[in-house]
């Protein structure tokens, strides 16, 4: 040991020095390829889920490019449909107007004939001089067989829930009190009042109620009549749509 150190002791510095620095650089060269290998291998395990993300990420992106063009070319196509769309609107606006008609909520206008239906001019204590509500349910059903679209009752509307009742001395009609004189107006084709004057049942209705009592039933024929529209609420307490009913067309 002590020749060892003698001969170190006999080399030049220089020496020392380049092998120290010649060992140390050696440590560091086997240091660096001894972590080479898993720093290699640790990246490319690292590489794989990465690309295989990447690739998912881009067919989603591909699926959400085909969605968005399908969808385009259902807009175009809704687009060219939409004359087809209005005429849809316009035959439903079309039927929804026929009903709300045949309802009796929009006041009409037509050529037809008015009816002044009075009391009698000296009325005695028996009721059969006074118009009740029998007498006006007569006039206008005949009106409606002699083919009248539209009636009314002063004021008021009749449409199928319309009830006509003697109260007192006064009428009631859509929960509305008429007093007399009642008027009774009624749109229909040009031949109405012929159609009505025909009729057995009219006829009948005018000897057995109207002369024998004096009952005064005056009217006139007009080229222009106005139908006040149904004024009250439709309410339908216990019948609903059948939904097994087919529509009617």
């Amino acid at each position: 040991m002590t020749a060892v150190l003698a001969r170190i002791r006999a080399l030049p510095s220089w020496q020392v020095t380049l092998t120290g620095a010649l060992f140390v650089l050696g440590f560091l060269i086997a240091a660096q390829l001894a972590a080479e290998g898993p720093r290699i291998r640790y990246t490319s395990q690292e590489r794989a889920p990465l690309i295989e993300t990447a690739l998912g990420l881009q067919e989603q992106q591909d699926a959400l490019q085909t969605r968005i063009l399908e969808l385009r070319a259902q807009i175009v196509e809704l687009e060219g449909e939409e004359p087809g769309s209005e005429a849809l609107v316009r035959q439903i606006n079309a039927a929804l107007e026929h009903a709300r008609i045949a309802g009796g909520l929009v006041q009409l206008t037509g050529p037809g004939i008015i009816f002044r239906l009075e009391d009698a001019d000296n009325p005695g204590p028996e009721r059969d001089s006074l118009v009740t509500a029998r007498d006006i349910r007569t006039l206008v059903q005949e009106l409606w067989l002699a083919g009248a679209e539209a009636a009314s009752i002063n004021s008021e509307r009749v449409t199928t829930g319309t009830a006509v009742l003697d109260i007192g001395n006064a009428i009631l009609a859509n929960s509305a009190y008429l007093a007399p004189p009642y008027e009774v107006r009624a749109i229909g084709p040009d031949d109405l009042y012929e159609r009505l004057t025909t009729s057995a049942s009219f006829i009948e209705f005018v000897r057995s109620r109207i002369e024998p009592y004096g009952l005064r039933l005056s009217f006139s024929e007009l080229d222009a009549v106005t139908v006040p529209a149904y004024a009250g609420t439709i309410r339908s307490r216990y019948g609903r749509p059948d939904p097994s009913a087919e529509p009617v067309r």
